[in-house]
């Protein structure tokens, strides 16, 4: 969560020095694949993501079809990728552990013969804890996953009922250990500022995450998203005041428990960061397959976003044709600035002021009057070898970033 408020700010000036017509990479950024599994048991109120709930269970999930279209995904994007060593995978939803371990495993061999996975990557793998099976983590484990984030959101039955979830308390905690005897490396998802809820009863889901063991939390405020049904029929959520109350507890309760906050909302003790989320904030590339998934690739030529169709059916039809991308668009040197810093400010340590012109192709020069308004208000911090935001730049990111906009 991001605290927004109305503060003074100057106008973004007009750049130092005038854009290039277009970005000079030199190099191509570290590369990631993101499978996106678009079936879940049931549609969260709160969940705005490209999901949809399977009434009739797993069995009428089109699983075999669906690995197929992926592979064939993967086979029609190669010519972008050529040569690229993939660093990470997530494979997300929707409920992924929804799949069966048989499809998990064709799908990562079909990675790998297809890519140049590294022998290192790091492989995650989002999971329900009302999808839990023992068995099923153990084979998940052999096909090559070694990164588990489960969705927790809380351990209140109440809040859960309220949420949507499929899953309660007991069974959370069942998934947790589950997923910790069978992974190095487990995620926590969690949720705050639910409906009604306290701040003394959200640090007793974060105490309870932490007596797991689990070494990485990501703690996020629950928010109203259009198109939603809580954002049709709100619930009775925590003002504005007492949810600023909650993030400030849950990050000085973290803190003393030895994580460290290196991200918006995520946590983790020294060594834990999630690799590909790195990839995202310091604007590396990923490859997006999937009904649905958004991709970001450079190349000598620019900088593209791209994504696929977003319905199943549409996704599934488009493997025929091998058309799967519904969306492509390069993205402008105006925008660059932006979407860079969009990314990076969400990481508190900052990024490397090189990373600016490696991942843009443009020269830091272009937004030196930007950065400078951002420290005159005490926003950002620039050294001769970082740029990072500052705490107050962290609690107001949104007005932070708008100083990067361009018309």
């Amino acid at each position: 969560m991001t605290r927004h408020r109305v503060i003074p700010l100057a106008p973004a000036p007009a750049a130092a020095g005038p854009l290039p017509e277009r970005a000079q990479l030199t190099a191509s950024p570290p590369l990631a694949l993101y499978v996106h599994y678009p079936w879940c048991v049931k549609k969260c109120p709160y969940c705005d993501f490209n999901s949809h709930a399977s009434r009739g269970g797993p069995g009428e999930i089109p699983e075999q079809a669906y690995i197929d279209a992926l592979l064939a995904d993967i086979e029609t994007a190669l010519p972008q990728v050529w040569g690229r060593r993939v660093l990470s995978v997530f494979i997300g939803g929707g409920t992924p552990s929804l799949m069966s371990a048989a499809a998990l495993d064709r799908l990562l061999t079909g990675v790998r013969m297809l890519l140049q996975l590294d022998p290192l990557a790091e492989i995650t793998l989002e999971a329900n804890p009302g999808t839990v099976e023992a068995g099923r983590f153990r084979d998940y484990c052999a096909a090559g996953v070694n990164r588990l984030s489960l969705g927790i959101q809380s351990f209140d039955d109440a809040q859960l009922v309220r949420l949507g979830r499929i899953h309660d308390g007991r069974e959370a905690r069942v998934a947790i250990d589950t997923a910790l005897a069978n992974f190095d490396r487990v995620n926590l998802d969690l949720m705050y500022a639910l409906p009604e809820q306290t701040p003394e009863q959200a640090l007793a889901d974060l105490d309870t995450a932490l007596a797991t063991g689990a070494t990485h939390l990501s703690c996020y405020q629950l928010t109203l998203e259009p198109n939603t049904p809580f954002h049709h029929a709100p619930p009775p959520l925590p003002d504005t005041d007492t949810a600023a109350d909650m993030q400030d507890a849950i990050e000085a309760r973290l803190g003393g428990a030895g994580f460290r906050h290196y991200e918006t909302s995520a946590f983790a003790r020294p060594g834990e960061e999630c690799r590909h989320n790195l990839n995202y904030w310091t604007f590396g590339d990923y490859l997006g397959i999937g009904a649905g998934a958004h991709g970001k690739l450079s190349s000598f030529e620019g900088i593209v976003r791209e994504m696929r169709h977003k319905h199943p059916g549409r996704y599934l039809d488009a493997a025929k044709s091998r058309e799967f991308v519904q969306e492509r668009r390069t993205i402008g040197v105006t925008e660059l600035p932006f979407e860079f810093m969009m990314n990076a400010l969400r990481l508190s340590g900052g990024v490397p002021r090189r990373l600016f012109a490696e991942r843009t192709g443009l020269p830091l020069a272009v937004i030196e009057d930007e950065l400078k308004a951002a420290r005159e208000q005490g926003l950002v911090e620039v050294t001769p070898e970082l740029i990072r935001p500052t705490e107050r730049g962290r609690h107001f990111l949104n007005d932070l970033l708008t100083l990067f906009l361009r018309d």
